[in-house]
C-alpha cells in the first residue's frame, strides 16, 4: 500500500468481530483470482475479522437442483458459512466473459436460504473481485458479479476490483491493484462491523 493510503480505523472488540467469508472460483492455487482472494483475507485479517475461505476444489460442488432436498456434504458447509457470515469477498476468474461455473452453482446454492430470517444475502457486503486475461473479460465478470450479488439482496461494496492477469505485473502484485483490494476489503469490513453494533444497540 503507498504511503498516505493507510486506512485507520479502531480494531473491533472480541464480541464485535465480523465473521467474513471468502469464497474463491478457481481449482488453480497459483490462479490470478486466487492470488486476489489471498490478498483480500489478509488484509481482512489484519483488520480484526474472522475468516473462513471456501474455495478451489472445496466449491466443487454439485449442480444446484432445486427440485432435490438432497444436499452433499459440501453444500451444506456452504451455506452454513454464508449463514454465519456478517460479509463475503468472491473472487471469480473470468471464463468466456463471465463467471467460473463453480461461483456461479455457488451462488445458486444461496437460493435455499430464500427462508431463513436473513433470506439470501439480504444487508450483506459483499466485496466483489473479478480476474481475467484482457479488460473486457475482467470487467464484464465483475459487473455480472455485482448484478448476482444485488439480486441477492446484499450490498455490493462501492469499490469492485477487476485485474487484467494479462498486463505485467499483475495477480495482485501492482501496488494500484494492491491497494484497491485494500480499500475495497476495508469497506466490507468497516460496513460489517457498523451493521453488527447499530444491531446491537437497537436490541
Amino acid at each position: 500500500m503507498r504511503p498516505g493510503t493507510e486506512r485507520r480505523s479502531v480494531p473491533p472488540t472480541a464480541t464485535d468481530t465480523v465473521r467474513l467469508l471468502a469464497i474463491g472460483g478457481s481449482t488453480r492455487g497459483e490462479s490470478g483470482s486466487a492470488h486476489a482472494l489471498a490478498d483480500a483475507v489478509a488484509v481482512a485479517r489484519s483488520a480484526g475479522a474472522d475468516v473462513t475461505v471456501v474455495s478451489g476444489r472445496d466449491l466443487m460442488l454439485p449442480i444446484y437442483d432445486p427440485a432435490s432436498p438432497y444436499r452433499s456434504a459440501g453444500a451444506q458447509d456452504l451455506l452454513a458459512a454464508v449463514r454465519a457470515a456478517d460479509a463475503l469477498v468472491i473472487s471469480s476468474p473470468g471464463y468466456h466473459g463471465t463467471l467460473s461455473g463453480m461461483i456461479k452453482n455457488a451462488l445458486d446454492y444461496l437460493e435455499d436460504l430464500r427462508g431463513d430470517r436473513r433470506p439470501y444475502l439480504d444487508g450483506v457486503p459483499v466485496g466483489c473481485i473479478a480476474v481475467a486475461h484482457g479488460w473486457q473479460t475482467a470487467v464484464g465478470t465483475l459487473h455480472t458479479l455485482r448484478t448476482s450479488v444485488h439480486a441477492l439482496r446484499g450490498w455490493p461494496s462501492p469499490l469492485g476490483v477487476a485485474i487484467n492477469a494479462a498486463a505485467p505485473g499483475s495477480n495482485g502484485q501492482l501496488a494500484e491493484t494492491s491497494d484497491k483490494l485494500a480499500t475495497m476489503t476495508g469497506q466490507v469490513v468497516e460496513f460489517a462491523l457498523a451493521s453488527k453494533l447499530m444491531t446491537q444497540r437497537s436490541g
